[in-house]
């Protein structure tokens, strides 16, 4: 199964050893999967190598993370207490006094620094902060980092995140991974079907050599890695450009979208937004009693506050743990009373919305931290092996026509309508739903019927060649 051009024994037929011919109302169906998972394999593996490998590197960043930014991220010594919150911001503030306080990140752990995020420092991406790393004991800077997203990604895991993503080339690089992800479920999905069809024939492969062997092989690796290829895929689509805006449409419609907390104090709060504006992050009651009162409506740390935006605002108090168990707790506290205005629990989040955030959680190799990260470098490696196996299959064929044998003419009709028009209806719903999907498998059915006329318009000359010459 999987990612590479796996052509079967079906489109090279070997002397030795046919395999069964499939009965049932399978038989006429299964050419058709057959090729579908040839074409994808040609020309969608190559996106998905670069996919895979861009893929590996990211899961692998966040160890590398905390080794090459080990100097900011901790600290030299644990003190006997921390000092207030207020004061390890006036110290970055001090360090680094352009742009604005857009949030605060408390030290989560004894060892580990607090985490000032700046935004709109010349010098920096727009989309990213500017991350102020202060001994939370000592109000020590220990240093600065760009840093961008949720997750808190610093500059190394950044680079490696956006080359995953869109090459570097932007918003028009980000249709090559969706275009990735929305194949990758497919010819899983279609090889996984072959291969279960195939089983007992590919068993009998083990030990040989050859082709037949890479045959084995690429069906075996590809039946265990099924199910992480298929989930990759329907996460990866949740915030790709296309099929990801109407998955937030249907979300949406379904009443499922992702809640967030009421951000606004309420009452006469006249002044308060002036010192937001200078790059203030103290505004009324102040950081410390916020902090304290986010506290008391249970949110334990990882937290992180985030300042009004103006006057009419409230401070935003937010819980930032995405491993397992998910700390995803929000409160919105008042600025001048210090009183808190809303609560927003993760469990009272719709099914939905808590399904997608634990499937990109667990894509971005989160959920589960270290082992969710080396499974998914296991994965992204399977996919390599089963792509270079799946090209050395079509390379040691060496014969017949470059891509195989197009479907025979009147396939289709072969296929029982109980079986053709729901396919035909899923694939339609798909397509919409997911354009780069669907786009290019319509080129890929338009490419098969015409060289399927080619080739039988050749049957008829070379038949009508040899009654002549009869």
């Amino acid at each position: 199964m999987s990612t590479a051009p796996s052509t079967t024994t079906d489109e090279a037929p070997q002397p030795a050893a046919p395999a069964p011919k499939p009965r049932g109302s399978w038989a006429p169906l299964r050419p058709l999967v057959l090729r579908l998972h040839f074409y994808a394999g040609v020309f969608v593996a190559p996106f998905l190598f670069v996919a895979a490998v861009t893929g590996f590197l990211y899961a692998g960043a966040f160890q590398a993370e905390k080794i090459v930014y080990a100097d900011e991220m901790t600290v030299s010594a644990v003190g006997d207490a921390r000092l207030p919150i207020s004061e390890q911001v006036a110290a970055a503030r001090e360090a680094h006094p352009g742009g604005t306080v857009s949030a605060v990140r408390p030290s989560p752990e004894d060892d580990a620094t607090t985490r000032v995020l700046l935004s709109g420092v010349e010098g920096v991406d727009p989309n990213h902060t500017l991350a102020v790393f202060v001994d939370p004991y000592t109000a020590k800077v220990q240093g600065a980092l760009e840093q961008y997203g949720a997750t808190g990604a610093l500059p190394l895991r950044t680079w490696i995140d956006e080359f995953h993503r869109d090459l570097h080339l932007g918003e028009n690089g980000r249709l090559y991974s969706e275009f990735a992800a929305s194949w990758l479920g497919v010819i899983a999905l279609g090889g996984l079907v072959l291969w279960f069809s195939r089983r007992r024939a590919l068993r009998k492969l083990r030990g040989t050599s050859g082709r037949r062997r890479s045959l084995g092989l690429h069906g075996t690796v590809g039946a265990w890695a099924a199910a992480g290829f298929l989930f990759l895929s329907a996460t990866g689509l949740t915030w790709s450009t296309y099929a990801g805006a109407n998955i937030d449409e249907l979300r949406t419609a379904l009443g499922h979208s992702t809640p967030s907390v009421t951000a606004s104090a309420g009452g006469d709060h006249s002044g308060h937004g002036a010192s937001a504006s200078a790059g203030d992050a103290e505004h009324g009651v102040g950081l410390d009693k916020v902090l304290a009162a986010a506290r008391a409506e249970g949110l334990g740390d990882p937290v992180e506050i985030v300042p009004p935006a103006d006057a009419s605002s409230a401070y935003v108090v937010k819980q930032t743990q995405r491993s397992w168990p998910t700390k995803q707790d929000a409160v919105a506290i008042d600025p001048a009373s210090g009183e808190v205005t809303d609560v927003l629990r993760f469990e009272d989040h719709p099914v939905l919305a808590k399904l997608t955030r634990w499937g990109i959680d667990l894509h971005t190799g989160v959920l589960f931290g270290l082992v969710n990260q080396i499974a998914l470098m296991l994965l992204a490696l399977s996919l390599i092996v089963l792509i270079v196996l799946g090209y050395r299959m079509w390379w040691q064929r060496g014969r017949g026509s470059a891509f195989g044998r197009p479907i025979p003419r009147g396939a289709w009709q072969q296929v029982p309508p109980q079986i053709l028009l729901p396919c035909v209806a899923a694939i339609a719903v798909l397509g919409y739903f997911v354009p780069l999907l669907g786009i290019p498998l319509a080129a890929f059915i338009a490419v098969d019927v015409v060289l399927g006329e080619i080739d039988h318009r050749r049957g008829r000359r070379a038949q009508a060649s040899g009654v002549d010459a009869g």
